[in-house]
């Protein structure tokens, strides 16, 4: 497999390791990049831009995008702090302080904080969403609004797999007046200079790629990861809150439909590059090359100091969350204690790491069983600590 772009010396490891998810571990087509202090030292890109398709006829160039599953979180989340740093959202106010419609059905005491942290209570919908009625934010914000928790708000944690977009797109739109997808491209995406969308334009669709299922190669052996058996079995039970909170939206959308692509689902439809993600992390962080610093140094403490922690109702596994931002832990290592991000269900992966510098971002076209931990973006967490060492 060539590989294409480049990396500064001293990160010749993260090359290594891209390089070798394709040979060992079936990867079609990705991207990953990293910042160090706001500086690119790794841009590299390989493979087929469509899953399905071939490297010869349609190769991965460096503007190639694609979906990014939960990735998008990391994002949501940050345009919320923004929003408190800005003095226009007290996290510790009640969500319907902002969103009157939230003080139903038991929630009145649910806090913005509680949102961010995962433990509003509300990762399921009595009533899944079609497709279509997910993408009509109006539709999605009232099914949240009339949802019971499942638990009392604030007094525990589980992973709002998908109602994360409404939950926090309402907040949004509600205190700004704009759409999320709007906000975040005129506040987040354009002042860092960042290719990432929620919301696919038009004038974008023909970089972006077709993901799907990818199945780990036989060769691959020990690689393979297996699930704990109560992991297991909280996905094959209908009845489960697992099951239940990723089937929030049912059926499954397809992905690579632009009505889908089109649509501004913060939990899990964001669009972006390797080098989008990162540079977003990069900003969060310090002052980046050619973009605007967004987080002040208080705030970035806020995001990565830990309100969530234990056995995760949803997720089953353990979990570390802080306001929004995934932090490290044994379900999804990141770079080190000081690292916060957020993964993609089955691939994608971007996180900031302050002691270090560094920002981070993969994205790839084919998607794997894995939830918070994939094989080939953790091969390149590995050599980056290589790299650094």
């Amino acid at each position: 497999m060539d590989v294409n772009g480049t990396v500064a010396e001293g990160f010749e490891p993260v090359r290594e390791a891209f390089a070798a998810n394709f040979t060992l571990l079936g990867e079609r087509g990705a991207a990953v990049a990293v910042y160090r202090d706001g500086h690119k030292v790794v841009d590299l890109w390989a493979g087929a831009k469509d899953v399905d398709g071939s490297a010869a006829t349609a190769p991965w160039e460096p503007g190639t995008a694609q979906i990014v599953r939960s990735a998008t979180k990391g994002v949501a989340a940050a345009a919320l702090l923004l929003l408190h740093q800005r003095g226009e959202l007290d996290l510790d106010a009640p969500v319907g302080t902002y969103w009157p419609e939230y003080k139903a059905a038991g929630k009145e005491r649910t806090l913005v904080r509680h949102v961010l942290a995962h433990r509003a209570g509300v990762p399921v919908l009595d009533r899944p969403l079609t497709p279509e009625e997910a993408a009509d934010p109006d539709l999605g914000a009232a099914a949240v609004a009339a949802q019971a928790p499942v638990w009392e708000p604030g007094t525990d944690h589980g992973y709002h797999a998908q109602t994360f977009s409404w939950l926090t797109g309402e907040l949004i739109r509600r205190v700004t007046g704009q759409p999320v997808g709007a906000w975040i491209a005129d506040e987040i995406a354009a002042p860092v200079g960042a290719d990432l969308w929620l919301g696919l334009p038009e004038t974008e669709h023909a970089r972006v790629g077709r993901v799907g299922p990818l199945e780990a190669p036989e060769t691959a052996g020990a690689l393979r990861t297996r699930p704990k058996r109560a992991v297991s079995e909280a996905y094959a039970d209908p009845g489960s809150l697992t099951r239940r909170a990723f089937a929030a939206i049912t059926p499954l959308p397809d992905e690579n439909a632009p009505a889908y692509r089109a649509a501004a689902l913060p939990a899990s439809n964001g669009i972006a590059t390797a080098d989008g993600l990162a540079r977003f992390y990069a900003s969060l962080i310090g002052e980046v090359d050619g973009g605007t610093r967004l987080f002040r140094p208080q705030t970035m403490e806020l995001a990565r100091t830990e309100q969530s922690a234990g056995p995760d109702r949803v997720l089953v596994v353990g979990t570390r969350f802080g306001l929004g931002p995934m932090l490290h832990g044994s379900a999804s290592p990141l770079l080190s204690p000081c690292s916060f991000g957020h993964p993609g269900r089955g691939g994608a992966l971007a996180f900031a790491d302050p002691e270090t510098g560094i920002a981070f971002g993969y994205v790839t076209n084919g998607f794997r069983k894995s939830v918070t931990a994939d094989p080939r973006a953790q091969a390149l967490v590995r050599a980056l600590r290589t790299a650094l060492a």
